[in-house]
């Protein structure tokens, strides 16, 4: 989840400012804390603070700098609790993306040796057990206090003594930005892409020793590797906020571009992939959060379209599934970053069993791309607000294609995207967006927000309440529209907001249930191709044939967003959030 950064260059430069740059571009995995090691004539100066990444530090010129953006794990919020973490003479840094398991046993050994702790976190025991090691050269040291280490981990390491940068990766995300007579280490190369697109992705158990030139090494095997230099295709005006206030309302915006786009895809591949799934002995969506709400709605999709049976679960319980799979099982992930830590062990899960692995992921050379055997980009582009909007919408629109792909309608399928990219373009209107503005007014402070669907509303529903609840706080559940009588009705109460998501297909039953709720005394929000008595307040939302799941998110999402804004919230970081969660 933490966001780590390092640079080093032959010359001395102004390394607060080059840090100080890269750890805001990667705020976004988490904003409680952040500090910076930075490498001095004197020794290892350190900053720490709680709070959001100031613009500026007074720190010496120098070649060498690391630096962390935290998101709590291992103990509170303080400034003891920030990274860097030191040994005790201050002579050895580290930042660390991940959790160290066996932590408590390291630091009561430690403790028993005489190391001095100063804080509570699980980090703090590697740079003490390097100082335990520092009879070796400090490459070696690192090595033997690696080696001790049992969890997830991703490390820059720094010393007075040294005069590079060592970089180690398990099962968290680290990336080499090659840059002329310099490097950049980062979680996510949205951190340096503005100076390169030249990376090497770290692989687990390797080790980056970065001194006059870069070495790899495979720490299981004890043995060099050679790793490829991947150039990106990326667009870097897509990372600036521009004319927009908050990068959330400039992503929803982007959806008219991102949602034709994710179905822009080279027709072999499509093709080929859809083979694999028309042969497969048992499909299984797996993913979390929004994409597990993307994958619910693929599972409609394909019942509808190619009436083929699909399974779909969350990642982190698709270990409790695992005597399903076998050698013909095709198991598809589904993952914006392709670093989500669920997600990764459920695909290691699967390929143990000699699944096959199919990925839709939004990073090219991300960690998923690199387990499965094929992959699909939704082409959306960075996306910088740690809420999914645009990514959502991507992953259903490619979603789509495939299950029209599925049963030879491919042209079908980019027909209705076409019409589903005008109806977004309509919903976000101005017209539109005031009139969600209206609504936010009227609900703002309520503590409770139910939201109903049936069919593929269902799963729109738990996305609706799950971006509602995420950025504005306040409480929100979805459910089919059949269940919220069979108990949570007791909760509903005069004024309390129910948002109903209506289609043809499911109108006479959800306004059943729409009724129920307002015969208790609840305000109800339609969400539907047309009005009904039953609605106090009505957005229309035209219907297509399949395409509702991506129609009828959109006004939500202006919605969330002006609720937000209304109580004060930050609609780009909401509080105890991280964009890329990478821990378990």
């Amino acid at each position: 989840m933490c966001g780590i950064f390092g640079y080093i260059c032959k010359q001395e430069c102004d390394i607060g400012e080059k840090i100080i740059e890269g750890l805001k571009k990667l705020e976004y995995r988490g904003y409680d804390s952040w500090g910076i090691a930075v490498k001095t004539t004197n020794g290892v100066k350190v900053i720490k603070e709680v709070g959001k990444v100031v613009d500026a530090v007074n720190v010496a010129n120098s070649n060498i700098a690391i630096g962390h953006t935290r998101w709590a794990t291992c103990g509170k919020v303080t400034k003891a609790n920030a990274h860097p973490q030191t040994d005790c003479n201050n002579r050895v840094a580290v930042v660390h993306n991940g959790t160290i398991e066996n932590y408590q046993e390291l630091r009561e050994e430690l403790i028993k040796k005489g190391h001095r702790f100063v804080s509570q976190t699980d980090t703090e025991v590697i740079p003490h057990l390097i100082e335990e090691h520092k009879a070796f050269d400090f490459v070696e040291s690192v090595k033997k206090a690696i080696s001790r280490l049992e969890g997830t981990y991703a490390l820059l390491i720094i010393s007075k003594d040294y005069k590079g940068v060592i970089a180690v990766r398990n099962d968290s995300p680290l990336v080499i930005g090659v840059a002329e007579n310099s490097y950049f280490l980062a979680s996510d190369v949205l951190a340096f892409i503005d100076h390169t697109k030249k990376v090497i992705y770290l692989d687990d158990n390797e080790m980056a020793v970065i001194d006059n030139g870069l070495q790899i090494v495979n720490l299981t095997e004890n043995r060099v590797v050679e790793k490829p230099i991947t150039t990106l295709n990326w667009d870097t005006e897509k990372t600036k906020i521009g004319e927009y206030h908050h990068y959330m309302m400039k992503e929803i915006d982007e959806q008219v571009e991102t949602i034709g786009r994710a179905a822009n895809q080279d027709r072999q591949k499509i093709d080929s992939i859809v083979k694999k799934i028309n042969e497969a002995y048992g499909v299984f969506f797996i993913a979390c959060g929004s994409s597990y709400h993307a994958a619910l709605c693929a599972s409609y999709l394909f019942s509808y379209i190619t009436k083929k049976h699909v399974n779909v679960f969350l990642a982190s319980e698709f270990n409790n599934y695992q005597d399903f799979l076998t050698d013909k099982t095709l198991v598809i992930a589904i993952s914006q970053s392709g670093e989500t830590a669920d997600v990764l062990d459920a695909v290691k899960i699967a390929k143990k069993k000699g699944s096959k692995i199919i990925s839709i992921v939004n990073v090219i050379g991300s960690t998923l791309t690199r387990l499965s055997d094929d992959f699909l980009l939704i082409n959306a582009g960075p996306e910088i607000c740690v809420l999914s909007t645009k990514t959502y919408t991507a992953q259903l629109s490619l979603l789509l294609l495939l299950a029209y792909s599925c049963v030879g309608k491919y042209d079908g399928g980019k027909k209705e995207i076409e019409t589903i990219r005008k109806i977004v373009k309509s919903t976000l209107s101005k017209e539109t967006m005031n009139k969600i503005n209206n609504l936010a007014k009227k609900i703002k402070d309520k503590d409770h927000i139910y939201t109903i669907g049936r069919g593929i509303n269902y799963p729109t529903a738990l996305e609706a309440a799950l971006k509602i609840k995420e950025v504005s706080y306040i409480h929100a559940e979805g459910f089919a529209g059949g269940e919220l009588k069979h108990g949570t009705i007791a909760l509903i109460e005069k004024g309390t907001p129910c948002i109903v998501f209506c289609d043809y297909s499911t109108m006479k039953a959800t306004l059943n249930n729409a009724e129920e709720i307002k015969a208790r005394g609840g305000y109800i929000i339609g969400i539907s191709p047309q009005n009904n008595d039953v609605f106090d307040f009505f957005i229309e939302v035209p219907e297509t044939e399949n395409s509702g799941c991506i129609t009828n998110i959109i006004p939500i999402q202006l919605l969330a967003y002006n609720l937000a804004l209304l109580r004060g919230c930050d609609p780009d970081r909401p509080r105890n959030l991280a964009k890329s969660v990478t821990v378990r």
